[in-house]
Formats: structure tokens, sequence, C-alpha cells
């Protein structure tokens, strides 16, 4: 795909003939980005979740584009974001009532239907699947991005394909950098962790990914969720690989939170805390994701914190686990997936 250079207004944001990537999040270069949208090019954005890597759903080169700058394997599908709760209707079959619930309760917020998709749906998207992925997110700018280009928006998380999800810009330019058009700078993401992901395809509701969204809020809403296996062969939404979200330092997690690692000599170990941890001195680098214990707000700085220990050239990370109740569930998922056995 050719870039997106001669769109009007873009070259004002040139400095000195170099392209600018990321930019302020105003309604000018929220306009910008629709166009470039609307043009067939690739918008880094920001949701209450992550930074999202987003083209228009119906442009299958803009589609394609995503998964070579993200070197996504083309089996993983993308979820697509609406601004609407009447889009839904028009790309997926909504029959069973509990539907409308959840996004009658949750909508726009950080949660992922997978539902029976619309024939018309480009096979791209959904890996081939007979299901689509969609969600309204809870952002202003995600929702004046996804007007503005007038088409649902297509967007993995904007980071390399299997690496720490960023809750950033400046996360986003570190990993993709000029292989977007435009970064929309939008702030921290509040939440931090991906929506909640759950299916509605073999008639019982199923949780396909934990995420910001607890389970328990869900099945007060409608009843009980299944919840499957670890991970499979097929991802049948994003975020289900056996290995995900990964550090480039070996990462292991440890059985309790008060456990101590066995130290290497001359090795540099980083700690991931849920807390302020005991033994401090053992450690090279330590990042405590809250202070007072607080899951929500360990859930708020769980990727930065990730991505400022794995810059620090440590040898090896260890990480505490925390309760598995409410977003904790979504913690103690991204943790499993990024660790590696001890050797």
């Amino acid at each position: 795909m050719k870039r997106i250079a001669q769109v009007r207004g873009w070259e004002r944001l040139g400095n000195m003939g170099k392209r600018k990537v990321l930019v302020a999040a105003n309604i000018e270069h929220i306009q910008l980005a629709a166009d470039i949208i609307r043009r067939g090019g690739l918008i880094a954005f920001p949701t209450e979740t992550v930074y999202g890597l987003g083209a228009d759903m119906w442009n299958p080169g803009a589609i394609a584009n995503i998964f070579k700058v993200k070197a996504r394997p083309l089996h993983d599908p993308l979820i697509v974001h609406i601004a609407e709760k009447e889009t839904l209707n028009e790309l997926a079959l909504t029959e069973d009532p509990r539907i409308r619930l959840l996004s009658d309760v949750f909508w726009p917020g950080p949660l992922t239907l997978v539902l029976p998709r619309k024939p018309d749906i480009p096979d791209l998207i959904t890996a081939g699947l007979p299901t689509i992925a969609i969600r309204m997110p809870n952002h202003p700018v995600a929702s004046a991005l996804i007007r503005n280009a007038g088409t649902p928006i297509a967007a993995p998380s904007a980071n390399p394909f299997g690496y720490v999800s960023p809750t950033a810009a400046h996360h986003v330019l570190e990993g993709l950098g000029e292989q977007v058009d435009l970064i929309l700078d939008g702030g921290t993401c509040s939440h931090g962790v991906e929506s909640t992901i759950i299916s509605f395809t073999n008639g019982s509701p199923t949780l396909l990914r934990a995420g910001s969204l607890s389970v328990e809020d869900l099945e007060e809403v409608i009843g009980p969720i299944m919840r499957p296996g670890f991970s499979e062969g097929r991802p049948l939404s994003p975020g289900r690989l056996a290995r995900h979200y990964a550090t480039r330092t070996p990462l292991h997690l440890l059985p309790t939170s008060e456990a101590i690692p066995k130290f290497v000599p001359g090795e540099q170990t980083g700690l991931l805390a849920f807390a302020p941890p005991r033994g401090k001195e053992l450690y090279a680098a330590i990042e405590v994701l809250s202070p007072t214990g607080d899951v929500q707000e360990a859930a708020h700085n769980f990727f930065a914190a990730l991505r400022r220990l794995d810059n620090q050239g440590l040898t090896r990370l260890w990480a505490e686990p925390c309760t598995e109740e409410g977003i904790g569930m979504a913690i103690m998922d991204r943790l499993r997936r990024c660790a590696v056995p001890v050797g």
C-alpha cells in the first residue's frame, strides 16, 4: 500500500519535509485520520482498553496491511469497532435476546461479542470463520474517528504481534514507527487491559478472553457464562494463542505472592509486583502495580510496567500472581500467556 502523503492537510504536519506520525487527537487530526482511513491507510488510535491499529473493514488491501505491519498470522481474527449500536445488526446475526441485553448495559465499553456473521463480511477479518468479533469502544477519540470515517474500523492492538499491548501513543511509535500513517495521541488508556470477549455461537454464552469487564458483572445480566480451556490451535478470537502479550526478556510467574525466586549469580533480575514487596534489595528493578494492592489500579498500570521492565536490559523477570476475581482474571490470563517455564 502506498503511503498517504497526498491526503489534503497532511503536509501541514510535516517538519522540514519529514512526515510527523504522532499527533495530538484534536478535531483537525481526527478528521485527517478519518480521511486516511477512507483512502485505505492505517491509523493508530486510543480506546479505553489499549491502542488499536485500524483500517476500513471493507477495504481488503488495508486489512491485509494490518496483518503485514503487525506480522500477525492470518488465522488470528480481528475485532471490528463500531460507533452506533444499530451497526451490529448490519454485520451479524443477533436473534439471541441476551445479545441485546449485553449491548444495552455494557456498550459503549470493553466488551467484544463474537456472533454469526453476515455473508458479505470479508473473510480476512474473520480468518475465514463463520463468526465476527464486534465491539463499541467507550473513548471519545475512537468514537469520533469511526463516525468521521463513515465505516466500521477493524483494529487489533497497535503493536508487533505477540508483544506487550500499547497503552500510550509512544508505545505504538516505539513498536511500529512510521509503518503507521498516523498515530492519534489520546493519552493513557484508562483500563489498560483488552476487552472481554464473549461468544454466542454455541447456544450458550462462552468466555473467549478475560478482559476489563468482569465475567461476574456479565453474569448478573445474562446468567451463567461458560469458561473453556486456556487456548486452541486455531483461535476463535484475538488473544487465544498460548504464547501472547510476551516480553522480550524471559518472564517467569511465581507460584505465590510470598514466594522468593531462585536467583542465578551474575543475573540482573526484575520483579513485577502487585504491592510493595519484601526483599527489594534482591532485584535490579521493581515495578509495583498498585501501592495499595488495588486490582483495578494494577490493571491500568500492567502493560506499561511490563514495558518498562522489558526495556531495562535485564536478564530475567519474575511476576507475582494476583487474585483471579474480577479484572484479576484478565491480568492472570495475560501473565500466563507471557510467562515461560523456568529453565
